[in-house]
């Protein structure tokens, strides 16, 4: 990571921590750093679309999405959505690294970021993925050498590998590019640690950023990664010491710190999370294990920090701003919503499973999988894997759609939905011509 970056990074977590909410932080990301991102992800449509909402809402404030009537079709584009800090800064230090080492080979210790156009774009640019998004290794550390360049994506890396790179003589800090909103849940971990807590992960087990904050974390304290409100349940059993360890180590099969003593290490705990978890998901979980301790320990107000760490969800900026988008263009009536982003994206994923609770959702990674105005290809959350769909537009007058994406993919992506799906309607106005109208009324 260039200097600036690094110096950055460590401001933008020093300034996060201990404050109530993001704005601040928001505020420093937008004077401080600006990003040169590819062309190719661009678009000048989208681009349009929300500098204008920026100037109609420059604290961010308003969650109502934008509407943009095309006659028999209107699509609802959510407020906020799209490249996030840690995106942009991440693929702007991967593409300045391709240009200025010509002559080198360059790998990424996996995806750089969970959206296929971006990973797809670098492969052609000669850089190659160490591992999948599994963990599944691709290229054998015995094959890299001390004069290649490997960079570090944004989701972070364990302290294993580093520990690899660093004994063949990679320098892993050249080519970090890790999210500073990352980086501060690992400052919250350590800082929990310190106080003698064991830190319980609120994430996906193999998710490269969960991976990576258990990592860190277990260097500290115990450490335990919980997927979702059932296992906070489960993890309840033991906090009451109502079963013994033998059935704690099956139940959590590979999400414990090694040495891990239920029994002890559940006495003091605090929760923190990967950043693109569910909000809400989030605090149900801290506001159930924090009733499970209170009750179990009989404590007052003034006593819970004796057993429970004071600690607020650890969620970046823009996963709560996409959330809270989502649930404005929710609030809105429509026959479908659209959802763009990688299939392996968390973040995308949340979106798509909240869009799905109130109405027919199609998840798709570009707008090459809408087929016609009879088919798509979806993909499926729960079965993984992609289903073609029939008859997904409704037959009537006037058909509404929501459509948004997640934190990782290109506006040029959402452009590409946004005018596949007019052109759908052989009588719809103009794309350009509806959108730049809109732009000039919200600027008068």
């Amino acid at each position: 990571m260039d200097s600036l970056t690094k110096s950055l990074n460590s401001d933008l977590i020093g300034n996060f921590n201990g404050l109530p909410d993001g704005l601040p932080v928001r505020r420093t990301l937008k004077k401080m750093k600006s990003f040169s991102i590819p062309v190719l992800f661009k678009s000048n449509l989208i681009g349009k679309i929300k500098e204008a909402r920026r100037f109609e809402d420059k604290m961010k404030k308003n969650f109502e999405p934008s509407h943009f009537d095309f006659g028999p079709v209107e699509i609802l584009v959510s407020r906020h959505f799209g490249f996030c800090y840690g995106v942009e800064n991440a693929v702007e230090i991967a593409y300045r690294i391709v240009e200025e080492n010509p002559d080198k080979r360059i790998f990424l210790l996996s995806e750089m970021i969970h959206n296929p156009a971006v990973n797809a774009d670098l492969l052609d640019r000669g850089v190659q993925f160490i591992q999948d998004t599994l963990g599944n290794q691709l290229v054998a550390w015995d094959q890299l050498t001390s004069d290649d360049v490997v960079i570090v994506p944004a989701f972070g890396t364990t302290l294993e590998i580093q520990a690899i790179l660093s004994n063949i003589g990679i320098d892993i800090y050249s080519y970090d590019t890790t999210c500073p909103f990352v980086e501060k849940v690992w400052n919250r971990a350590n800082s929990i640690g310190q106080k003698n807590y064991s830190v319980i992960v609120h994430g996906k087990p193999s998710h490269e950023e969960t991976k990576a904050t258990f990592s860190h974390s277990k260097s500290v304290t115990p450490t335990l990664i919980i997927k979702n409100i059932n296992q906070a349940k489960q993890l309840a059993d033991y906090i009451r010491l109502e079963k013994d360890s033998v059935e704690f180590y099956k139940e959590f099969e590979g999400q414990y710190s090694e040495g891990f003593d239920p029994a002890k290490d559940l006495m003091r705990i605090g929760v923190v999370n990967q950043t693109t978890m569910l909000a809400t998901d989030t605090q149900e979980i801290v506001d159930f294990l924090r009733e499970v301790i209170v009750d179990f320990y009989q404590l007052s107000a003034d006593q819970i920090t004796s057993h429970f760490a004071d600690t607020r969800d650890t969620l970046c900026y823009a996963t709560n701003d996409n959330q809270s988008a989502t649930y404005g263009l929710l609030a809105e009536d429509a026959d479908f919503a659209i959802v763009a982003g990688g299939y392996n994206s968390s973040n995308t994923a949340h979106l798509v499973d909240l869009c799905a609770d109130k109405l027919p959702t199609y998840f798709i990674k570009s707008a090459e999988k809408i087929i016609s105005e009879k088919q798509i290809f979806h993909f499926d959350n729960v079965k993984k894997e992609e289903v073609l769909i029939n008859e997904f537009i409704p037959q009537k007058e006037k058909v509404r759609v929501l459509l948004t994406c997640g934190a990782s993919c290109p506006d040029a992506v959402v452009e590409d939905i946004l005018r596949k799906t007019v052109s759908l309607f052989p009588s719809a106005k103009p794309v350009d011509q509806v959108v730049d109208q809109w732009v000039l009324e919200k600027n008068q």
